[in-house]
């Protein structure tokens, strides 16, 4: 017969068993003692799969909530930029440079709330072809190196590290 390597258990096996001396417990208070005591894990177990399907629940509606208010801030910046684009459009003083001069403050208005919203341009003049940054859109003969970028049709965009949207661009090739 093997022996049992846990003395705890052994003890406790031993209890249910045989119940200390004047302690006479019949088999139906065992079994209603065990009920009492599934019981009371049952209610344990309910409300620690409660607690845990509640957490769940708030997470899900932390993150449709952040993904419904991220923009918010970058929108912000922009209400500026078009409350200046609007302020232009109603100037009637027909004073060319001035037009010119509030267009150059909203663009860059503009600038800086693309910043604050991490959105930088790809402008890759010079630059060798990045199919994941740049599309070509055509090739030409040219002096440059081959594969290289010899005019940008149209900047492309990042935000944070991830292409908005690539650059449009010429390629250069080896002249025949």
């Amino acid at each position: 017969m093997q022996e049992n390597q846990n003395p705890q258990a052994e003890e406790v096996l031993e209890q249910v068993a045989s119940p200390a001396e004047g302690a006479v417990v019949s088999d139906a208070e065992r079994v209603a003692q065990l009920e009492v005591e599934l019981a009371e894990m049952k209610e344990q177990f309910l409300r620690a799969k409660a607690e845990t399907e509640n957490q769940r629940r708030r997470g899900v509606e932390e993150v449709a909530k952040a993904q419904k208010f991220a923009i918010e801030k970058f929108a912000s910046e922009l209400i500026a930029v078009k409350d200046s684009l609007e302020m232009a459009l109603l100037d009637q003083s027909g004073q060319f440079e001035n037009l010119k001069f509030g267009v150059d403050l909203t663009l860059k208005q503009l600038l800086a709330a693309f910043e604050k919203g991490q959105i930088s341009e790809i402008n890759p003049l010079g630059e060798k072809l990045d199919p994941h940054r740049h599309q070509a859109i055509s090739t030409e003969e040219s002096d440059a190196e081959p594969n290289s970028v010899v005019r940008v049709m149209q900047k492309g965009y990042l935000i944070a590290d991830r292409v908005l949207r690539p650059a449009m661009v010429v390629v250069a090739k080896a002249k025949s």
